[in-house]
């Protein structure tokens, strides 16, 4: 039987979506044996500059996309005692840097989760990876000042 691969698409920050995607995804396939949670969002500015409203964008990008995605697949690997989610965070995640407190909020966030969720899924056999890359070169163009939705990088 040959097999077609469904495209399926998710917008990580729209977090009342995501159970649904997750449910197709599982009607579709009827697993999951990897889950890759790799969507990041990040802005740069001073902490006065950044608006309350860009601070959870990137928090729903970076922690709750992610955790929502991952909660919404645990109960298929948890009833299968198998399968492996993996999380690519951030350096940042464990340090915080001038001008990138929302990202690096919403990083350490995310960590923190996965560690919790890494020893709790240990008698599933459910290995939980959280993978933590330095600086990356991200090809982007500077946004006018004072324009912080250019700001953003996906």
């Amino acid at each position: 039987q040959t097999y077609a691969p469904k495209l399926i698409l998710l917008d990580i920050t729209d977090i009342s979506c995501i159970r649904d995607v997750a449910k197709e995804i599982l009607n579709c396939y009827g697993c999951v044996d990897i889950l890759i949670n790799n969507a990041s969002m990040k802005v740069k500015g001073a902490v006065q500059s950044i608006s309350l409203e860009l601070d959870k964008k990137i928090m729903d990008a970076n922690y709750f996309g992610p955790i929502t995605l991952t909660k919404a697949i645990l109960p298929s690997m948890i009833s299968r005692r198998t399968g492996q989610i993996v999380l690519i965070n951030s350096i940042q995640g464990k340090i915080g840097i001038p001008f990138r407190a929302a990202y690096a909020a919403s990083k350490h966030a995310a960590v923190g989760f996965f560690d919790c969720l890494r020893a709790e899924m240990e008698e599933f056999d459910i290995s939980v990876s959280t993978v933590s890359p330095t600086f990356i070169c991200s090809y982007h163009r500077q946004p006018a000042p004072g324009n912080w939705e250019a700001s953003i990088w996906k």
